[in-house]
């Protein structure tokens, strides 16, 4: 190194942005996830020991230390370390790395740490190139990551890790960090006269979200843009503070975990009749700019699915919503979405409709049946064959009904749907007993049977054919 380049190098460590100034270098300086670094813990052990038992991949939210955890090993280890982006590098950048590793064991025996940040941005083809590395150890990989790696990192280079999740900071992790920002002398506002109201310190720890990168500068664009007092010191205001970080950052990225919890959310609240919640839940989606049909196309699935024949108007509703918003948009499109979640979130609720999932099991299991002579269709072979002979006509008959047989003959007095107590369905049960009782006289049933209700997991593996088209 040059005498230029040690001199850009320190210009950059005081020059840098806040947060990476306060960046901790050691373990001991680390803040928050005592969870997976707490004293004890397997990843702390193998940091302080140098012995990286395998690879990892860090996956949390923006602003919870994965980078940081990464340059603490760089610190501490006495393996060559290597950084890459996956947003800045690909596959020439990684082939240099891997040339470099293997030459650097050939002569020196030395390992090679590999970081790779946002990992889960490289495409398959890219993650499949590193996998023969990781798994013939030419690199230990340390992999960052937003998004779930099990969906988001292919499962063979997941298989050979250990993941790690970290959490979103607590309010006293946060309040630490900010408040060693502003002592320290060295890398943070030590040295200089800073008096911080403590309700603006408490709207900045509030506002981050967990987010130390977000809280970091925030305090340092307070500092930077606020003018010393007569007697020198910078007061930093609530008012400063709310200047200086305008708006909760709200964790959402729409095709990662946040939009899939969030919106998981909002359907269980709706489904468990507590409309609170179901606004709270869709608030937070709309400001973060979730697509409105998206949660419109979900309240249509959830009136049929949870909502059923409870209150057979919540569909109704929902499609109206649906067909409002379309002429409306937003911001007025707001009102017909708040309207159908709080009908649905406060209807009589029915699953009853899953009745279905049964009768596709036992086809499934038992193949397909002829169907009745008198059910066939009596406008093609009527003379020929006798389709449709047989069959009654029920608006002939008193209350439109006659008990007839309607299923394959051995499955007569097998009934798939169980209607609930709840709401207009409660008035189904009553009729359709008395139209079941009718039957098993008519056709001489000695026995019948309601089928069990199928799990969570069988409707979504039925469900999954259906989408599959299997």
């Amino acid at each position: 190194m040059d005498l230029f380049d040690h001199a850009m190098q320190e210009s950059m460590k005081t020059e840098a942005p806040l947060a990476a100034r306060m960046r901790p270098r050691t373990l001991d300086e680390y803040i928050g996830q005592e969870h997976v670094v707490g004293p004890g813990k397997l990843l702390r052990r193998a940091i302080e020991a140098d012995r990286m038992f395998s690879s990892i991949i860090l996956w949390g939210p923006p602003g919870t230390g994965k980078t940081t955890l990464a340059q603490i090993i760089a610190n501490q280890t006495r393996s060559h370390f290597e950084t890459l982006s996956a947003v800045m590098s690909g596959k020439a950048e990684l082939r240099k790395v891997i040339d470099d590793a293997l030459e650097r064991r050939r002569l020196y025996q030395k390992k090679t740490i590999l970081f790779v940040d946002e990992v889960h941005r490289w495409n398959k083809a890219q993650q499949d190139a590193l996998l023969p590395h990781v798994e013939n150890g030419t690199v230990t990989l340390i992999g960052a990551t937003t998004e779930n790696p099990y969906f988001e990192v292919i499962g063979a280079l997941v298989s050979r890790s250990r993941v790690f999740q970290l959490r979103p900071l607590q309010e006293e992790d946060v309040r630490r960090i900010l408040e060693r920002a502003l002592t320290d002398p060295e890398r943070g506002y030590g040295q200089r006269k800073i008096h911080m109201d403590e309700d603006a310190l408490q709207h900045l720890i509030r506002v981050a979200g967990g987010d130390a990168r977000n809280a970091l500068n925030a305090l340092e664009l307070a500092v930077e843009s606020t003018p010393p007092e007569t007697d020198g010191v910078i007061h930093i205001t609530l008012e400063v503070a709310q200047e200086s970080i305008q708006r909760r950052a709200v964790l959402y990225d729409k095709d990662g975990d946040a939009h899939y919890d969030t919106i998981s959310a909002f359907i269980k609240s709706v489904r468990g009749s507590d409309p609170d919640a179901a606004l709270y839940w869709l608030a937070k989606m709309l400001y973060a700019g979730e697509d409105p049909r998206f949660i419109l196309r979900r309240l249509l699935i959830l009136a049929g699915e949870d909502i059923g024949l409870g209150d057979p108007l919540g569909l109704v509703v929902a499609s109206a919503a649906a067909q409002a918003f379309d002429y409306v948009g937003m911001p007025e499109g707001i009102y017909p979405i708040v309207e159908a979640t709080l009908y649905l979130a406060t209807a009589p609720k029915s699953n009853s409709a899953g009745a279905y999932f049964k009768a596709f099991q036992l086809i499934e299991a038992e193949g397909q049946t002829e169907v009745p002579q008198h059910l066939q269709d009596a406008n093609r072979d009527a003379h020929a064959l006798g389709h449709g002979k047989g069959y009654q006509y029920p608006h002939e008959h008193p209350d439109h009904f006659l008990p007839q047989q309607y299923l394959p003959r051995g499955l007569l007095g097998t009934y798939f749907y169980r209607p609930s107590n709840q709401g207009y369905e409660a008035e189904v049960a009553d009729r359709l007993a008395r139209w079941r009782e009718a039957q098993r006289k008519a056709l001489g049933l000695e026995r019948s049977e309601t089928l069990p209700e199928l799990s969570e997991d069988q409707i979504k593996e039925i469900k999954a054919k259906h989408k599959a088209g299997g």
